[in-house]
This record gives C-alpha cells, structure tokens and sequence, in this order.
C-alpha cells in the first residue's frame, strides 16, 4: 500500500508541475537570492575553467538547486506515510549532498587538469608582448581579447570595460586575478599593472623584465607539469610492485599449504 501511496503521490506532484500549479522554477527564481549563499565563491571559475564560454555558471547552478530540490521533495514523498523529523532532516540532508556533487565533480575535473588550466595565463600574457610594445597596455589587451584562451574572454573584457570607464587604479587587474584565481595571477597581474604605469623612455626595459617574468612562469609551469608526470608513473609503477608482490605472496602461501596437506 505504501509503493501505492508514493506512486500516487509523485503523479500527482508531476501533473501539478505540468499544469503550472506548482512550479519549481518560479519558486527557485522568487528565493534566488536566498539560494545564492549556498554558492560557492570558487563556482564561475571552474565552470569557465571546464566548459569555457559555452555555458553559463549561472545556469547550472540553477539546475543544481532544483536537482536538490527534487531529491528533497522525492525522498519526502517516500516517506510520506511514515513521516518524522529525522526522515525530514534526512531528505534535506540528501538533497544538499545532491546539490553538492556537481560542485565537486567539476572541482575534481580542475584538479586533474591544474597544469593546463594554470599555464594559461602565462601564455596568454607570452603572446601580447608585441601588442604592448606597440600599444598601451589596455589596448593591447582589448585587441588580443578575441585570440585569448576561452576561459579569460569574460573577465577580459570586464577589465578593459573597467578601465575605459576610467578607473586608472589596480582594481580591474586585482579583480581578474580573484576571478581567475590561478597560479600566480596576482602577481602577473601586479606586473602587468606595473608595465601599464612605466613612461615610453623605460617602457623598453619594464618590458624586458615582463618577458623574463612571465618566461620563468612559463618554464615553472613545465617543470611542475614534468614533475607530476614522474610522479604519476611512480606511483603507478609501485602500485604494479606491490600488486605483483602481493600475487606472489599469495601463491607462495598456497603452494606451502598444498605442501603441509601432503
């Protein structure tokens, strides 16, 4: 009776859903500010650092609450004939844990490729060195936002919206680099904003040391990249020792009972 119940219960929850009576949608857009604290300040990179501009974190993040939502509204109904506080707390707790995975799934895709998404920015301020040797550093920067890496575009474009607006100050730089939180954008940033400041009779010799700079970043990202890779095949290659230590021990004990048995 009580698969009946549910069963039930669910139709006519999806029936209503359907008719406009009750709408998820409208109830996650009426408390959206509500729902944004549980956003994590880290969530717009790395939905930028694994689709790039393609999707919108925002967007996801709306179907990760309502994902939650119907976990919480499902696991309810599951145990709607036997109801208590605890199987309440618990259907939010699991809808919170759902809500929650797509954080961490794509959180695990950025560490997995860290080196790549790292190098990035160093590249990319690698290959504006000509534009800024010719141009001031804003404009150069507005002309290479359409060849920069897919994942920067946006707050590129932010920046320069933000200087031509007429702030002459770090801000734009510092904003990027806490929006692009990877290695070392603070400071490339800090010599960006550096070089953007230097008059034409030392611009020569700043753009001398940015070379060297990001240059050394560069080279640092590699031998990281090289590092783990070593390491990578380290450890898979004890894990092969022990595993074929352990297969051997095995068959050892097997043959000496074999041996005892006779």
């Amino acid at each position: 009776m009580q698969v009946e119940m549910i069963f039930i219960a669910i139709l006519i929850f999806v029936v209503m859903s359907y008719n406009g009576q009750i709408s998820l949608k409208d109830l996650i857009n009426d408390n959206l500010f509500v729902f944004r604290k549980l956003k994590e300040d880290d969530w717009d990179f790395y939905v930028r650092a694994r689709y790039g501009d393609n999707v919108s974190p925002d967007n996801i993040f709306i179907k990760r609450i309502r994902n939650g939502l119907l976990v919480i509204v499902v696991t309810i109904f599951f145990f709607l004939k036997d109801l208590s506080a605890i199987k309440i707390l618990g259907a939010f707790v699991l809808g919170y844990l759902v809500f929650k995975m797509d954080y961490l799934n794509i959180k695990s895709y950025y560490k997995r490729h860290i080196f790549v998404i790292d190098s990035m920015l160093p590249y990319y301020l690698k290959s504006i060195e000509i534009l800024i040797q010719h141009y001031t550093v804003p404009v150069a920067i507005g002309k290479s936002v359409l060849d920069a890496p897919d994942i920067f575009k946006d707050g590129l474009q932010e920046m320069i919206n933000e200087i031509n607006a007429g702030d002459d100050s770090i801000n734009p730089y510092m904003n990027f680099a806490k929006k692009y939180p990877v290695r070392d954008s603070m400071r490339m940033m800090r010599l960006l904003y550096r070089l953007s400041l230097g008059s034409q009779e030392r611009k020569q010799e700043q753009m001398v040391m940015f070379s060297r700079t990001i240059s050394n970043l560069q080279q640092k990202a590699r031998e990281t990249k090289y590092k783990n890779r070593l390491d990578k095949m380290e450890s898979k290659t004890t894990s092969m020792l022990v595993s074929t230590g352990l297969g051997v021990m095995i068959l050892l004990i097997f043959a000496v009972m074999q041996m005892m048995d006779l």
